[in-house]
């Protein structure tokens, strides 16, 4: 005699707020991607420059990809209607080390001890501004856009790790159902 089973299948659905979760996407993604271009520009300029690379530059480059890639692997779960908490929140917590772990690293290179960024910055680059057509004035703008791109790094790495922060308790919240 045959015996029937009968299987009831339970599905969870998590309502993710559509608004944070897509403003939470575009402000991420342009946080890693302009992480990627400026380390990225910065190996470029070492190697022209026939100077050794810093392992924070490929760090950040890796970093920057990593967040794109979570970025669309977001996407792709939510166009598939698969997107949970748990995916998210252990995603966003790696992430949310790296980044932190890179802005420390910004940020004593910005305003360290002697011999910072900043420091230099201000020493070679917003007391003495050329003018005219002259090498010069070519060099003072390149060293003037590369002053301007360690600020933007730094800008975008406390971007994204606030984001990041801001995305685990999002996803906390989704676990829970606190969103009306």
């Amino acid at each position: 005699m045959a015996e029937t089973v009968r299987v009831i299948r339970r599905t969870t659905r998590y309502r993710w707020p559509d608004l944070q979760l897509n403003i939470w996407l575009i402000i991420f993604l342009a946080a890693s991607a302009t992480l990627t271009g400026i380390f990225a520009n910065f190996m470029t300029i070492q190697n022209q420059l026939g100077l050794g690379i810093p392992w924070y530059f490929p760090y950040w480059v890796s970093v920057g990809a990593l967040g794109i890639l979570f970025v669309a692997i977001i996407i792709w779960l939510t166009a598939t209607r698969q997107l949970i908490p748990g995916v998210v929140v252990i995603g966003s917590f790696i992430l949310f080390v790296l980044f932190l772990t890179g802005l420390i690293k910004i940020s004593i290179e910005l305003w360290g001890p002697s011999g910072s960024v900043s420091m230099n910055c201000s020493q070679f680059v917003d007391n003495q501004q050329f003018w005219g057509l002259s090498i010069n004035t070519l060099a003072w703008l390149t060293q003037s856009s590369i002053c301007a791109q360690w600020k933007t790094a730094f800008s975008f790495a406390l971007v994204g790790t606030v984001f990041l922060l801001w995305m685990l308790v999002m996803a906390w919240q989704v676990q829970q159902d606190n969103f009306d």
